[in-house]
C-alpha cells in the first residue's frame, strides 16, 4: 500500500528528528522546512497529502502559510503540531484550513491519530482543549480575533516581519515590494486597528499569535 506523503514544517531541528523517527514507519516524509515561506514554496513543489506544521515559525507563521497554501491547493490536509494550548490559536488554525490541532507534549499516538483522521477529511482537536474550543465558539469569543482576518494577507506578512525586528528595507526585499509600499501597509494597519505606535503594533502581533512575543 502506498504511504501518504507528509511535509513537516518546524524550526526546531532536534524536535524534527524525533518527529521523523516517529512517523517514518507509517508515512513517506517528502520534505522538511524551517520557516513559513519555505513551507509555501515546498507545498507548491512537493504537493504532499498532508502537512504537519508548527504555528510559531520565522518569516511567516504557520497559520498564515497554511492560509496561502489552502487558497492554491485546498486538497492538501494540515495538522498543526504546536506548543500553544490557547483556544484562540486553535480557532485560528482550524479557520485557516487545519484539519488537526495537537499539542507537542501530547502522546505520540495522538499525532498519528490526527494525521490519519486528516487524511480521511476529518477534523481532530486534542481532547485537552476540544471542550474549551467549543465553549469559545459558543460564547462568541472568536469574534475578538476577527480583526486579524480583516487584515490582508500582505499586511499580515508585513506585520510578522516587523514584529521579528526586520527593517522596512529588509521587509521590502523579502516581499519583493517597495519600501514605500511597506510603509503604506504599516500605517494602514495602524489606522485600521486604532494603534498609535510601532511598539503597540508589535505587541498586537504577539497577542494575536502572528509573531512570537
Amino acid at each position: 500500500m502506498t504511504k501518504a506523503r507528509l511535509l513537516i514544517a518546524d524550526d526546531h531541528k532536534i524536535f524534527v528528528e524525533g518527529l521523523k523517527r516517529l512517523l517514518d514507519a507509517d508515512f513517506d516524509i517528502a520534505g522538511v522546512v524551517e520557516d513559513g515561506r519555505e513551507l509555501v514554496t515546498a507545498a507548491e513543489k512537493l504537493r504532499p497529502d498532508l502537512i504537519v506544521a508548527d504555528i510559531s515559525m520565522p518569516m511567516l507563521n504557520g497559520i498564515e502559510a497554511v492560509r496561502q497554501i489552502k487558497k492554491a491547493h485546498p486538497e492538501i490536509k494540515v495538522v498543526f503540531l504546536t506548543m500553544h494550548p490557547d483556544v484562540a490559536y486553535a480557532a485560528s488554525a482550524i479557520k485557516a484550513g487545519g484539519t488537526g490541532y495537537v499539542l507537542k507534549h501530547s502522546a505520540p499516538d495522538e499525532l498519528i491519530t490526527a494525521i490519519r483522521e486528516g487524511l480521511k477529511g476529518r477534523t481532530y482537536v486534542t481532547p485537552l482543549i476540544a471542550g474549551k474550543l467549543l465553549d469559545y465558539y459558543e460564547s462568541g469569543s472568536h469574534s475578538e480575533t476577527d480583526t486579524v482576518a480583516r487584515l490582508s494577507s500582505r499586511q499580515r506578512e508585513v506585520l510578522q516581519l516587523l514584529a521579528e525586528g526586520h527593517s522596512v528595507k529588509e521587509i521590502a526585499t523579502v516581499l519583493n515590494i517597495s519600501m514605500k509600499t511597506v510603509e503604506y501597509h504599516k500605517y494602514r494597519m495602524m489606522e485600521d486597528l486604532g494603534i498609535k505606535t510601532t511598539a503597540e503594533l508589535i505587541r498586537y502581533a504577539a497577542k494575536q499569535g502572528i509573531a512570537e512575543p
